[in-house]
């Protein structure tokens, strides 16, 4: 009975340390559960937070006075752009038109620049006309050498100076017989000649110059009438 008895009793020990080795195990797991649930929750807050900051705000719908702000500041830009568009515009053309007058002037000054020399050489020419008219031609022959060379050279001058004057642009207006043109004559007088119509030049008193079309001097002429 005794070696039952003993048996028995660590049969008992044993199942009861097994217990206690099984109970010891429950409680390690659950004191590790509850350590690290703590931790997990942190972690799940951590996400929570993180996914909610990484989301955009809601997106807020524009109203009805931020609308009618919109299209007031397009339409004052709108405008401003209008006017430096209307400006600029201007200044293009104001631009051509200034490059267009300063062309016509630098072509007129090439055409003109001689002009004041011109009508100095004029007096030089109704010098010459004047010596030729005065000179009687009778006189010109043989039996006066010295008076038909000198003639005859201030003829050869007259017509050379006449050729440079061409050769320049400058030509003589004569207008004898012709009818009266007040951009080109210049009436002294009138008078009544049978056989010639009203407003016929009869006489020339100065005959005028013209250079390239414009009028340097006017013819002075009697007018018929």
């Amino acid at each position: 009975m005794s070696l039952v008895g003993i048996r028995g009793l660590l049969k008992c020990g044993k199942i009861f340390n097994e217990n206690v080795i099984i109970n010891s195990r429950s409680i390690t797991l659950m004191n590790m559960r509850m350590n690290n649930a703590p931790e997990g929750q942190a972690k799940q807050e951590q996400v929570s937070q993180s996914s909610t900051e990484n989301t955009p705000p809601p997106t807020q719908q524009p109203t009805v006075e931020d609308i009618e702000k919109l299209n007031k500041n397009i339409a004052e830009l709108t405008e401003k752009n209008n006017d430096i568009l209307d400006k600029y515009k201007r200044a293009l053309a104001d631009g051509e038109n200034l490059r267009n007058r300063l062309t016509k002037q630098i072509a007129e000054a090439k055409l003109f620049g001689i002009q004041g020399f011109c009508k100095d050489l004029l007096d030089v020419a109704d010098v010459l006309g004047k010596a030729t008219e005065t000179v009687p031609k009778e006189e010109i022959n043989d039996n006066n050498p010295h008076l038909k060379s000198l003639y005859e050279g201030l003829i050869m001058t007259e017509a050379q100076l006449q050729s440079v004057f061409k050769r320049h642009g400058l030509e003589s207006v004569n207008p004898l017989n012709e009818k009266f043109n007040p951009n080109y004559h210049e009436a002294l007088f009138q008078q009544e000649v049978e056989g010639k119509e009203s407003g016929t030049v009869v006489v020339v008193s100065k005959i005028g110059y013209k250079l390239h079309d414009r009028v340097i001097r006017p013819a002075l002429v009697g007018v018929a009438k």
